[in-house]
């Protein structure tokens, strides 16, 4: 089993190759330590770690010493706009664990595949379903982002200071655009300057919208020029991006649909299998002590199977999936 899960685990790092988002990610962070790294921010993040540490009770520091990278983490979970923290997050994964390993134990299942189980379970849904919001959140603040930079544009033309004009984006515009550009206004008014307000809300959204939102004020500062204008070009470009995402996803929407079918059909036709006749498929529940890991025959080919269903998945997934 260990053998066969290193090679599925080769097999996936071979098909996906190097990241162009996490390449992205590394020059704007190599340009941004160059250019913008001053003991100010260092001293700031340093205190925000201190303050995110602090006041933890014994079973939170346990939970919390389990998280390999819990920086990342924690940015994951501002990115959704809710108010979750590291101690909630373990604390959720733990009781997912304790369910999913009470529950197959149960059922006869020996403790060690149990436990394999609910730790998968543990670990994984709470990173898909906080990856689910944080996706579900950031396709909101893109559709909307346009309708802001418009805004923004009305404001500057009727001779408001883009300050100003941040505030009324704040208020007017509903949804995660409106809850974003409210934070940066609150950072602007107990002191900061509005590149660190803008660059931390950038790095805590992650698009590439902002991004270009981000670079538009400040090369705008540095060399001057129509700054409306400007904002009105770049709200052009994105309603454009946005029309050939819209345009990809309908030209690959019959292959997601085949891939889904594909997907949930032995699935479906395992549930309806059960359904009329469960007798038939009582050996795939019941465990086996003498095989590998306490399991039967049926369930480790059906384990496989649904590890190879997995590695077709992806790489479907990887074939419709174009960067734009």
């Amino acid at each position: 089993m260990v053998l066969v899960t290193t090679l599925i685990g080769v097999g996936v790092v071979a098909f996906v190759g190097p990241s162009p988002e996490k390449a992205q990610k590394r020059r704007v962070a190599l340009i941004r330590g160059r250019h913008g790294e001053s003991a100010e921010a260092m001293l700031e993040a340093r205190m925000r770690r201190a303050i995110g540490t602090r006041q933890m009770t014994g079973d939170a520091k346990i939970l919390l010493s389990l998280i390999p990278n819990p920086e990342n983490l924690s940015k994951r979970l501002r990115m959704t706009g809710k108010k979750w923290t590291l101690s909630q997050y373990m604390s959720a994964s733990a009781i997912i664990v304790l369910l999913v390993t009470g529950f197959l134990a149960l059922r006869g299942f020996p403790f060690l595949f149990a436990m394999m189980v609910g730790l998968a379970a543990g670990l994984g849904l709470p990173h898909w379903w906080v990856g689910r919001l944080i996706k579900k959140r950031v396709n909101l603040f893109t559709t909307k982002f346009p309708d802001a930079l418009e805004l923004l544009t009305r404001g500057l033309r009727s001779g408001l200071p883009i300050a100003e004009t941040l505030g009324i984006v704040s208020s007017e515009i509903p949804g995660p655009v409106g809850e974003e550009f409210k934070l940066i206004t609150e950072r602007i008014k107990i002191g900061k300057t509005m590149e660190q307000a803008l660059q931390e809300t950038a790095d805590r959204l992650g698009t590439p919208e902002f991004q270009f939102f981000v670079i538009t004020l400040s090369i705008q500062r540095e060399t001057g020029g129509n700054l409306a204008e400007t904002l009105s070009n770049l709200a052009t470009v994105l309603r454009q991006r946005a029309q050939m995402k819209l345009k990809i996803r309908a030209m690959s929407s019959e292959s997601k649909a085949s891939a889904y079918i594909i997907g949930v059909l032995p699935f479906l036709v395992f549930g309806m299998i059960c359904y009329i006749n469960f007798n038939y498929m009582t050996p795939f529940f019941t465990p086996d002590p003498n095989g590998l890991f306490g399991l039967g025959l049926m369930q480790v080919v059906g384990i496989g199977g649904m590890c190879w269903m997995g590695i077709g998945a992806y790489i479907m997934a990887q074939m419709v999936n174009f960067e734009i």
